[in-house]
């Protein structure tokens, strides 16, 4: 079992406080300021990855926000404590995305999930979208947030709180909420009920409505050090020390993906496979015909991959490409890379990358994932980022 979580009476529990959150003090010291001065933004914007702990910030503010108004130790004040570790608080309530499954046929809702948005966030709070869904089944679909979840939101608002105070909605990935559920949204930051709370959890403000954006209190999350990541595995994971550093120096400020690095199914084996197999046939593809055939085979094959798989798989890329260009330039203290496949040398490959096209290369490939997650064609986009990268790839320095 992950991080944080324990068991109490059959039911995974969170520790909730501000002090089980890794890192970002500052970030903590000023909601814990807002609680105890009782000036709380009815709408905050927090952004970042998640890995860098959005969600079990959130869930430890809300935690503060609903305990505040008890006696710390009080019957009550253990209650709320309990009830918000369970993610079962009446006056809490989550939003991520979904989509159908085996289970839910039509409709899909964030409560027609609960229990398995309960595990999953004991398991592992500071979780990507990606390991959401598959934890679901469905990471060939691309989860999203729908009309029908806004009207649930106003639903819940409408009622009175259950302890009287505030009543808090958590919004996990705001930036999959689709145009008709972002303007019912809106509508509640610009006229919020009383004592309501809506904390957006985003690692894409971009895609958010600028004029929820702007009406929003913004947190930004720093990624997390080295340090904190690898005395969070030695503490938690019980790690040893030296495997702790080499992981936290690969992840590179995400706790999730130190996780990742963990486990044996990470899907960087395969990212790796799918990146080499590309760019070794786009090196070959100029004036190559039987390349070029391989290429478009290529862009086929992930074309049928989900297309949150594909969206992960393009991060990879970029950060793939960073990496040469670190490398090319002997900046070898943030090179992290090693290669699963024992023929790839990064020092021969990391001349191709350099001042003079990987502007373009991420462009392209931030592109792509740009199209994919608006449903575009994914054996034209590919294909087409393929025939680029033969000509970016091939560009002198």
């Amino acid at each position: 079992m992950r991080l944080t979580a324990s068991f109490a009476v059959n039911y995974l529990v969170l520790h909730v406080d501000f002090n089980q959150v890794i890192g970002q003090e500052h970030i903590k010291a000023h909601l814990q300021t807002s609680v105890d001065n009782g000036r709380v933004a009815h709408a905050q914007l927090f952004v970042g990855k998640a890995g860098t702990g959005l969600l079990p910030m959130a869930i430890a503010y809300a935690s503060a926000l609903l305990s505040a108004p008890h006696q710390k130790g009080s019957p009550e004040y253990l209650l709320t404590k309990e009830r918000v570790g369970k993610l079962a608080h009446p006056d809490l309530n989550f939003v991520f995305p979904v989509n159908t499954n085996d289970k839910i046929k039509k409709h899909p809702v964030s409560d027609l999930f609960l229990p398995e948005w309960r595990e999953f966030v004991a398991n592992n709070p500071y979780g990507s979208a990606f390991e959401w869904l598959s934890s679901l089944g469905i990471a060939k679909k691309q989860g999203n947030i729908k009309v029908d979840e806004a009207l649930e939101i106003v639903k819940k608002l409408s009622l009175k709180s259950y302890e009287g105070g505030y009543k808090i909605i958590i919004i996990w990935m705001a930036d999959t909420m689709n145009t008709d559920c972002a303007n019912k949204i809106l509508k509640l930051v610009e006229e919020p009920p009383k004592n309501t709370v809506l904390l957006l959890l985003t690692e894409k403000e971009e895609l958010i409505l600028n004029t929820i954006r702007s009406r929003c209190q913004k947190l930004d999350f720093p990624l997390l050090s080295e340090a904190q990541i690898s005395k969070q595995l030695i503490d938690v994971q019980h790690i040893d020390a030296t495997k702790a550093q080499n992981v936290s120096r690969l992840a590179q400020g995400d706790y999730d993906k130190a996780l990742q690095l963990l486990d044996d199914d990470s899907d960087d084996g395969l990212f790796e496979q799918w990146f080499l197999t590309w760019v070794r046939n786009a090196f070959l593809a100029k004036g190559n015909k039987k390349a070029i055939q391989a290429l478009l085979k290529w862009s086929e094959d992930l074309a049928k991959e989900g297309r949150e798989t594909q969206k992960k798989f393009l991060s990879y890329c970029i950060e793939f490409f960073r990496q040469a260009l670190l490398k090319n330039y002997g900046a070898e203290s943030l090179v992290f890379f090693k290669a699963h496949d024992a023929k790839f040398d990064l020092k021969k490959f990391a001349p191709f990358v350099h001042q003079n096209n990987i502007f373009e290369i991420t462009e392209q490939l931030q592109d792509a994932a740009y199209h994919i997650e608006r449903n575009g064609n994914a054996k034209i986009i590919f294909a087409d980022l393929s025939i680029k990268l033969t000509r970016l790839i091939h560009k002198k320095q």
